[in-house]
């Protein structure tokens, strides 16, 4: 799979581009500001209706623009197909598949898959736990697309659930009952949406371990795949007597975690009406990452130094990669301006890597950054101009 061509109108900073595309490697050379980084950016909105860059859409539409279209021509198996999102400003988003309006926007999710190493990775490691549970629900959804309406089922819930808990805190009296009765409700809601994302969660960690160590031992200098290791860490923990935050090893069935996630909303009860926010559910939830410093597990997040966090980073989403990979097509990869951050050595690990994949999409700010062993098609962008060496 890989993208023969790119359309911009009013996306970023563009009024309006053509970028015809190969497979294999295309590198975009050009200073900061001057628009590369919107090129695969739009490529990867596309992918997950999300941008890697920013949490809402109004940025994507350049300004004075009422919306933006990104449109797409994308190869699979020698047939080509046109895949366009309608971007609006404060107004539901369009969809289409060959100029065909799809029933809802989300039915593009993983269509086309990709993956993206920016300079942001290293928030993956020494960012919020929200920063790695966007990663899990990326990749999650990206290798099942029916979960993205799961999830958005999950922020309605938990949305509607957080307002009815600021109110029942403040009522007294038959309204704080009824408020009580209806929070009930809301509870169950919240644990059975809950315990499938949690347990989706779990078993992708499971299967993503075993490539996180490996790419670890790749591109850590004398490091083994023992190394790096990660673990998921629920607010809840089904088959104990009650809840607790430790890691879960194994994947219990969804109606085990469903009772778990039940049980623990009962016991933080009162926390919670006393907040006024849901304490329990996967929206509390961490991924750990580990490094061994000789016979100790220490944490990644204030203990690796800067190098290691960088290959954590890396292996994170080199890991994701290669899961991807192992489930069918080729994801695009999209390295954006992240050769700059890395020594001369992680570069050179990093090109080989992924040198073979079918679309290598390169953002640089010198031509200098792109490595040898990502040689292919070269753009020069500058202010919103995007030429193609001959």
């Amino acid at each position: 799979m890989y993208v023969s061509h790119l359309s911009l109108h009013d996306f970023r900073s563009y009024p309006s581009v053509e970028v015809p595309l190969d497979a294999g490697v295309t590198a975009f050379v050009g200073r900061n500001g001057q628009g590369k980084t919107n090129l695969v950016e739009a490529i990867d909105y596309l992918s997950r209706l999300q941008s890697h860059r920013v949490a809402t859409d109004a940025p994507l539409v350049r300004a004075g623009a009422e919306q933006a279209v990104v449109r797409a021509a994308v190869v699979r198996d020698g047939r080509t197909a046109t895949l366009e999102v309608e971007i609006n400003a404060g107004r539901a988003n369009k969809a289409r598949i060959n100029k065909s309006p799809l029933p809802r926007t989300r039915d593009l999710v993983g269509l086309v898959r990709t993956v993206v190493f920016s300079p942001e990775d290293l928030t993956l490691v020494k960012g919020d736990p929200s920063d790695r549970r966007r990663f899990l629900d990326d990749l999650m959804i990206l290798r099942a697309p029916r979960l993205a309406g799961v999830r958005s089922d999950y922020d309605r819930v938990l949305k509607q659930r957080n307002s009815l808990l600021k109110t029942a805190g403040l009522a007294r009296g038959s309204a704080r009952e009824g408020a009580l009765a209806t929070l009930s409700v809301w509870d169950d809601h919240l644990a059975t949406i809950g315990a499938e994302i949690l347990a989706q969660r779990l078993s992708l960690v499971d299967a993503l371990r075993p490539y996180v160590g490996k790419a670890y031992e790749t591109v850590a200098r004398g490091a083994s795949r023992d190394d790096a290791e990660i673990t998921y860490k629920p607010v809840v923990e089904p088959g104990s007597e009650r809840s607790g935050p430790e890691p879960v090893e194994t994947t219990p069935t969804v109606e085990t975690l469903r009772q778990a996630i039940l049980e623990e909303l009962a016991r933080r009860q009162k926390d919670e009406l006393d907040r006024g926010i849901s304490l329990v559910g996967p929206h509390r939830d961490d991924l750990l990452l580990h490094i061994s410093a000789g016979a100790e597990r220490l944490p990644v997040k204030g203990y690796a130094s800067h190098g290691e966090s960088w290959s954590f980073a890396l292996a994170l989403r080199l890991a994701a990669y290669d899961l991807l990979r192992a489930d069918g097509d080729d994801p695009i990869l999209v390295l954006d301006d992240v050769f700059a951050e890395l020594d001369s050595q992680r570069r050179v690990q990093l090109a080989e890597l992924v040198a073979d994949a079918e679309q290598v999409l390169v953002t640089a700010a010198v031509p200098e950054d792109v490595p040898a062993a990502l040689a292919g098609a070269r753009y020069h962008v500058k202010a919103g101009e995007v030429t193609r060496d001959e």
